[in-house]
């Protein structure tokens, strides 16, 4: 089984049409792009016009969201106005309206929820920053119709792709200042930097000050992709040059990374790990947010004591969930215990296939967990626990005599 891999490698920073130039340039064909765009509704507000280009010697592609000629000053925004990527201003939308047009598109499932999902991270950033409800943004140039193009045209291509899962490289921070509507702000701006915290995002100094990174290319990062850092290991198919639109001393290019990884020469998948330490939570507080855990998703929950500063005896909680769980899981443990920190790491683990038989002891049904290896040899056999338990109960026999019996059910199945 194979999945696939987006990666984005970012030495001059990321904005959304680096992204959306990037897929193009990768073999996103750019009438399909248009297509899905047109049912936004927007028709008439824009135009794509795709160039190759050259930034220090290097060919890329850069994206054009052309928009009809405004003569009246533009209007003043909440927010900041940023230099550098030509986000044009034509009225202001709020956070209700843009899901409403994104739900109209027609569009894939997939691609509807990530675009959801980016802008309703983006309006909790920005929110943020201005002190408001995320309803309440009112959204500039990033909920202008190039940047709703770019973000939701960036969506559209990766699901195009048919991309499992997306990565990202560490992002630089870029530096100095940039005109904004209401005086000069440093970079990073206070929408990307909340964008960043928000996504624990790994940066750097690249030594370039300029501003690199913009509010739509790090919502896109933050809300979508995994993890940051270096690339994961794939098998590469196709890559694809998106120019941004300033010149810097070194080439001004969103490498996209697009290939296949296998998951038995992966070793298996990614699982976020969380952990906290726990001195003042009774042990009835820590079964019922054990419970918790494992309803919202959860894919083991392990508690063990441990010794803790002043010697005080406590409860170390660790939860392993699917990375895309994390959220709700720390949720649940800031609901339910009184801690005030929560670590969290992704890992990858090696797994072994697996698919559930049912066998049949003394007329009631078994369902039999059947482990195989990447060649499919079988590794491992195991009644699940609940069905030898229930026939235990009602027979009154021991556990593990039900458990060899169900075994050899299988086994005599051939």
């Amino acid at each position: 089984m194979s999945r696939r891999i987006a990666y984005f490698d970012c030495p001059t920073g990321i904005a959304g049409d680096m992204c959306l130039g990037a897929l193009l340039d990768a073999g996103l064909p750019l009438d399909y792009l248009e297509q899905q765009l047109a049912g936004l509704g927007l028709a008439d507000a824009f135009g794509l016009r795709a160039e190759r280009v050259h930034r220090n010697g290097q060919a890329g592609l850069k994206l054009h969201v052309e928009l009809p000629t405004v003569t009246q000053e533009p209007p003043t925004f909440e927010g900041a106005t940023f230099e550098g990527h030509h986000h044009h201003h034509h009225g202001t939308r709020h956070l209700p309206e843009i899901e409403t047009m994104i739900q109209g598109a027609n569009l894939s499932q997939r691609a509807t929820d990530w675009s959801l999902r980016v802008f309703r991270r983006l309006a909790a950033a920005e929110g943020a920053v201005h002190g408001i409800s995320p309803d309440r943004v009112h959204f500039h140039e990033v909920g202008a119709t190039d940047a709703i193009v770019d973000i939701v045209g960036t969506c559209i291509g990766l699901d195009w792709f048919e991309v499992d899962q997306i990565f990202c490289s560490a992002l630089p921070s870029g530096g100095g200042t940039v005109k904004a509507a209401h005086g000069r702000l440093p970079v990073p701006v206070p929408a990307v930097l909340k964008l960043l915290e928000m996504g624990g995002v790994m940066m750097y100094d690249n030594g370039i000050q300029r501003e690199l990174v913009t509010p739509t290319g790090a919502a896109l990062m933050v809300t979508l992709a995994e993890s940051f850092g270096s690339v994961p290991a794939m098998r590469l198919q196709h890559t694809g040059l998106g120019a941004g639109t300033q010149e810097l001393p070194i080439p001004n290019l969103l490498r996209l990374w697009l290939g296949e990884i296998e998951e038995r020469l992966a070793g298996g998948d990614r699982v976020c790990v969380l952990e906290t330490q726990l001195d003042d939570t009774t042990p009835q507080v820590i079964g019922y947010t054990c419970d918790r855990l494992f309803e919202m998703g959860a894919l083991d929950v392990l508690t063990q004591p441990v010794q803790m500063k002043k010697f005080r005896p406590g409860i170390l909680l660790t939860v392993i969930c699917p990375p895309e769980k994390q959220g709700i899981c720390e949720q649940v443990i800031f609901q339910e215990t009184t801690t005030l920190g929560i670590r969290q790491r992704l890992q990858q683990r090696s797994i072994l296939h697996r698919r559930l038989e049912t066998v049949t002891v003394d007329g009631q049904p078994v369902r039999v967990k059947i482990a195989t290896d990447g060649r499919g040899a079988v590794v491992n056999v195991q009644p699940e626990y609940e069905d030898v338990a229930a026939i235990a109960r009602i027979q009154q026999r021991p556990w593990q005599q039900v458990q060899q019996q169900a075994r050899e059910a299988w086994v005599n199945s051939g």
